[in-house]
């Protein structure tokens, strides 16, 4: 290869480089812009909660008396430092960008953005946290009617894995 050419190829590999840095870039701001419209920073808050909420009853069953109320709010306080270091958005948003830009083209996440600013994409984002929710008791009840009947046939299933050595066998005269 001549150095004109050489010289040609590097400029061209570079320039290729920095669009596909700048197209990342894009993509995963794209993601953000998204993420941030999904209200993603809140995925944790019911893990928060819930720690809090197993504090507050520990407190309670031990029957602590309310002068003891600030070392309750003192260990929630160390819990919720525990829960920042492992699922804080500053923890989580880097591996949600790459799971949003490895699931989504640039386009689809512009797309699910347009979505998301419009009137019906604002009122899916309103409602669809209680509709997971009521989506979840509705099958729960559901799945109750099963429970039975999975709890016999995994019974009866374990019956016959049973060694046959285990079964009372038949006398032979």
């Amino acid at each position: 290869m001549t150095p004109i050419r050489t010289l040609c190829a590097a400029v061209l590999f570079a320039c290729a480089s920095g669009q596909v840095l700048a197209d990342a870039a894009s993509h995963a701001a794209d993601a953000e812009r998204f993420l941030k419209l999904a209200h993603a920073d809140k995925l944790a808050v019911p893990v928060y909660a819930q720690v809090q909420q197993m504090f507050a009853q520990r407190f309670a069953q031990a029957q602590a008396p309310e002068a003891k109320k600030a070392l309750l709010e003192s260990y929630q306080a160390k819990a919720n430092a525990s829960l920042n270091k492992a699922v804080g958005w500053d923890k989580l948003k880097p591996d949600m960008v790459k799971l949003y830009t490895s699931n989504f083209s640039e386009q689809e996440l512009k797309d699910l953005i347009a979505f998301y600013q419009s009137p019906l994409g604002k009122k899916v984002l309103e409602k669809m946290p209680a509709l997971t929710a009521q989506s979840a008791q509705l099958t729960q009840a559901k799945l109750e009617t099963a429970v039975p009947e999975v709890n016999k046939l995994l019974a009866d299933m374990t019956a016959e894995l049973q060694p046959a050595q285990a079964k009372p066998e038949a006398k032979k005269p």
